[in-house]
């Protein structure tokens, strides 16, 4: 079965102005994110006070970081040559790897804020869920957009991208996204289960584990995203991805290891 698909990336627009499937399925994690923290601070006897800046460091975090990984590692001959483009973030070019890698750091230097300081993993094992919530969003967004297209399948079955070409391919997008949809399923029902028992860095784990895991085998079914990886074995997305399964796998163990270490610390109720 072929399913053309030809859906115009812009919901809306007024004037200069565009509402794209893209930018309302990447603010919609964040957003849901704020919300879910809300009901655990509230939860776990957190003070609330800080939230507003943890979501506008994740914000910047995520796509301060992805934007640098997709010029430095996508496309670096390009953007060494036409270092203004850099900002251009507009044109397009973000990559998950870096996002995550600025999340964290956004994470990082918000939980250090909070008075008393949050621990560090104890905000990512909460931050794992709205995060798996995001990966599922995000290539919903590239399917809207017809980008990261998939290899081309036998003809008989698969996608016609009509805004890229007339070939069938692999539905690459939608694929990862049931893969991180899955990942969201375990997330939710470690942390049913745990709830402010779970160890530090154990949802995180298990977030990194399977993403990345997913993201490799998803890899296979794309068509190259570098161009410079035209032929090689595994793809630029592949090798992105090893050291943050191995960092998953690593606080998984580190996790088990320390079952009693579930408390964000001392708490501070708002006054």
């Amino acid at each position: 079965m072929l399913i053309h698909w030809h859906i115009d990336p812009v919901i809306v627009s007024f004037g200069p102005f565009a509402l794209r499937w893209y930018g309302l399925l990447f603010a919609a994690p964040f957003l849901a994110g704020l919300s879910f923290f809300k009901r655990v601070f509230r939860e776990e006897g957190i003070a609330e006070d800080g939230l507003d800046r943890l979501l506008l460091y994740a914000v910047l975090g995520t796509v301060i970081g992805a934007r640098l990984a997709h010029c430095f590692f996508y496309d670096p001959q390009y953007y060494f040559a036409n270092p203004l483009k850099i900002l251009a973030i507009w044109e397009g070019g973000l990559a998950s790897h870096g996002g995550i890698a600025g999340l964290v750091c956004g994470f990082w230097l918000a939980g250090r804020k909070f008075s008393p300081p949050v621990p560090l993993l104890w905000l990512l094992d909460r931050l794992a869920l709205p995060g798996a919530l995001g990966a599922v969003c995000i290539r919903l967004g590239n399917f809207m957009n017809s980008e990261i297209v998939g290899k081309p399948t036998s003809g008989s079955w698969g996608v016609v991208f009509d805004l890229i070409d007339q070939v069938p391919r692999h539905p690459a997008q939608l694929y990862e996204a049931a893969g991180y949809l899955a990942t969201l399923g375990v997330l939710v029902l470690l942390y049913a289960r745990l709830g402010r028992r779970t160890p530090h860095g154990l949802l995180t784990g298990w977030l990194l584990a399977l993403v990345f895991a997913v993201r490799i085998l998803a890899e296979f079914a794309k068509e190259p995203q570098a161009a410079y990886e035209a032929g090689q074995a595994f793809s630029v997305g592949q090798w992105l991805s090893v050291p943050f399964l191995a960092l998953g796998i690593g606080l998984i163990a580190y996790a088990l290891k320390r079952p009693g270490t579930g408390s964000a610390g001392p708490r501070k109720r708002n006054v």
